[in-house]
């Protein structure tokens, strides 16, 4: 007896489901759901404006890292035992080295492609870093950092750090005389906190240093563990990327149909596509064109000689420049050892700024009491307190990263070393008081010409002799976009004082509040409807 089936002929059933990609493709959805994860992240959009790309510059070049990494790996032996150099650099041929000093060799001279490859996995991730602190910047200056982004400010500021750690670890792997020296300068920092230093040092180097595998050690650190935990955070962050939605500027989208960007599929994503070429083959031509990290020319570690003029990637620099900056003799001998305050004073300073620096969202929401969601960017200028901390900060930054080049100035520019250092001294104290004051100027003077803006318009040029004789220059109005721009920000005003169920009023919100007053103070009112109605009427 025989029954129908549901069974069809091979090309009917090919027809049907589109071919066998399509049925895979439909045995994955069926499993997985997958297409409505697509559909759902696709109509997400992505703003249209330039400074939205650093945040993708990092993305694109922590894959390159991947990608010239796993490369490296094949050929790079960890291992401190020491070997005589047979390979071809005919300098070196004889010398006493570690394994890992004779791989870095023979990666970049005897392996085809390798110097290539080792160059721009270098490349790749001085551009990481640069680009995740230019993108930080972005975010801070324009309080991008505000709720409900407070975590995501955290998650990159630790990628940052982590991103630090990551290339330091990288740059020590060759065991060359250079990254010896800043292993050791490492170890000095860490023998220098009381107490536990010594027990850390030798927890870290496995005894005095230079210890017996330190590279193996940092070579598990730098291609497995911070890589897990770095990737791990990227995803979390493009997952609240995804959850709060972009942030836009205000008055964005006044060029395109009044949209704010595209779609991620398929606009943004072929867009997205063509710029991670382009930044690979930025990387490439650099890694092609210009020499980094050249071991050869310093060979392999020896504790003995002090190599002058080897400077740290930028990136540690501002670590190096602060204990170069601290004023000699800052030593106290008592309770049972002594007391290196030269070290232990750049330590805490540092570990303060990047406390500040990591909580700022979070002390800036208690100071101003602001508890909105904010989804548009501030103009730098409307938030002039805010815009002149960042100023400060980065002169902070700046003056401890120039110092780690005091020597390479000093012999460059043909004066003293102690001029140098005092000098950036002041720098590093003085300097972000005054770049703070400058810019707040800077900015309420812009906040007041913007306020002259909607109320009056541009300048045209054009002078018009009016009937009773009197000559006036007729201004160009602003239009409903650019007003709109120009008075978007909001009117904040300090806390106030307010006694609790006691009717007392606690220290800390008498803090509070003169924080809150120094946060506010000088603020320009943004312009109210009733000041343009009547500006016209004047004008008209």
């Amino acid at each position: 007896m025989s029954t129908t089936t549901d069974m069809k002929p091979a090309d009917t059933q090919k027809k049907k489901s589109g071919g066998f990609t399509g049925a895979a493709a439909n045995y994955v959805d069926e499993r997985t759901s997958i297409s409505t994860a697509v559909k759902e992240l696709g109509r997400k959009i992505f703003p249209d404006h330039w400074s939205f790309l650093l945040g993708e510059v990092a993305l694109y070049s922590f894959v390159i890292i991947l990608l010239s990494g796993t490369f490296l790996t094949f050929f790079f032996q960890a291992s401190m035992v020491e070997v005589h150099y047979d390979g071809s650099y005919v300098p070196l041929k004889g010398v006493a080295m570690s394994v890992a000093m004779a791989s870095s060799l023979d990666l970049s001279f005897d392996i085809r492609g390798g110097l290539l490859m080792r160059q721009v996995h270098h490349w790749a991730a001085l551009l990481f870093v640069a680009s995740i602190g230019l993108h930080m910047l972005r975010i801070f200056f324009t309080g991008a950092f505000r709720k409900p982004r407070e975590l995501n400010w955290v998650i990159g500021f630790v990628l940052f750090i982590l991103a630090m750690a990551e290339g330091f670890t990288g740059y020590s792997l060759p065991d060359d005389l250079l990254s010896g020296n800043g292993l050791r300068i490492i170890d000095g920092m860490v023998k220098g906190i009381p107490v536990v230093g010594t027990w850390i040092s030798f927890l870290l180097f496995g005894g005095e240093f230079p210890g017996v595998d330190i590279v193996g050690r940092l070579y598990s650190l730098h291609i497995l563990i911070l890589p897990a935990i770095i990737v791990a955070l990227i995803a979390m962050h493009l997952l609240f990327v995804v959850v709060h939605k972009h942030t836009q500027y205000p008055g964005a989208g006044r060029t395109n149909n009044n949209v704010v960007g595209y779609p991620v599929l398929p606009v943004y994503a072929a867009k997205a596509g063509g710029f991670f070429f382009i930044v690979f083959g930025v990387v490439m031509l650099m890694a092609s064109f210009f020499t980094i990290n050249p071991i050869w020319n310093y060979g392999p570690y020896d504790p003995s000689p002090v190599s002058a003029g080897t400077q740290p990637d930028w990136y540690i620099g501002f670590a190096d420049g602060a204990l170069r900056l601290i004023p000699p003799g800052l030593e106290w001998v008592g309770l049972g050892g002594t007391w290196s305050f030269n070290i232990l004073i750049p330590l805490v300073g540092l570990g303060l700024f990047i406390g500040v620096v990591l909580l700022y969202p979070f002390l800036e929401a208690w100071v101003t009491g602001d508890k909105r969601e904010h989804h548009i960017l501030d103009r730098p200028r409307n938030a002039p307190t805010r815009t002149a901390i960042g100023a400060a900060g980065v002169t902070f930054y700046a003056g401890l990263w120039a110092a780690a080049s005091s020597d390479i100035i000093a012999t460059h520019f043909k004066v003293t070393m102690e001029g140098v250092i005092h000098t950036l001294q002041a720098v590093v104290i003085l300097g972000p008081i005054i770049a703070y004051f400058i810019t707040k100027r800077v900015c309420l003077a812009l906040m007041k010409k913007d306020r002259e803006i909607v109320l009056h318009g541009y300048e045209s040029g054009r002078i018009v002799r009016l009937p009773g004789g009197e000559y006036i220059e007729v201004h160009q109005p602003v239009d409903e976009y650019e007003r709109w721009k120009l008075v978007s920000y909001a009117d904040y005003k300090p806390l106030e004082l307010t006694p609790n169920a006691r009717g007392k009023i606690s220290p800390v919100q008498r803090v509070r509040a003169g924080l809150s007053r120094w946060f506010f103070e000088d603020r320009i009112a943004p312009v109210g409807t009733q000041e343009i109605e009547k500006s016209h009427g004047d004008h008209h």
